[in-house]
């Protein structure tokens, strides 16, 4: 099992994207990891696009990057409510700045976009609607399935899925 002894949160609020929750949670939970989700509020429960409930095992406020390995930020519209959170902010640029996997897909990247500065420099994708957000943050934006810069690993759309998990375990292997 090649994440086992390995801890990873996957952020979530209202209107999240279904696949790019479940798929990486129960993909990193198959390669051995620990696998948990945070909120604006532990023990609550979020709905994805489509109704299907989150229930939060921890809130943003508890996360600490000693206690991770790597943060997976999914898509949807839940990343706007996410990046409204100064404690997601915080806690997405300190896991970044330790050189811990940064996993963002979809509309992800408008997270990244407000924790602190973290994209001044570095190659992204997204998806094609927020290239303006993230370029205007001082990202490097590519079309591509996935990007790997360094500890950041960021994706398109649903489809980019496999490279996305794929790139994110080899990251966290390291």
């Amino acid at each position: 099992m090649e994440l086992r002894g390995k801890r990873i949160v996957v952020l979530v609020d209202q209107l999240y994207q279904e696949l790019e929750v479940w798929y990486p949670y129960y993909r990193f939970k198959e390669a051995g990891a620990e696998v948990l989700l945070a909120g604006p509020e532990a023990g609550a429960t979020y709905p994805s696009k489509y109704g299907y409930p989150a229930k939060a095992d921890l809130a943003f406020a508890d996360l600490k990057p000693e206690d991770f390995d790597g943060v997976v930020i999914p898509g949807g519209y839940a990343p706007d409510h996410i990046r409204r959170q100064e404690a997601a902010n915080r806690f997405v640029a300190d896991m970044n700045a330790q050189g811990k996997l940064v996993a963002a897909i979809c509309h992800a990247g408008w997270v990244l976009c407000s924790a602190n500065g973290m994209l001044r420099g570095r190659r992204v994708t997204s998806f094609f609607a927020i290239k303006d957000d993230m370029v205007n943050a001082g990202a490097q934006w590519e079309d591509k399935e996935v990007v790997v810069d360094r500890n950041l690993v960021t994706s398109r759309k649903p489809e980019d899925l496999p490279a996305f998990c794929r790139a994110a375990i080899e990251v966290l292997k390291r």
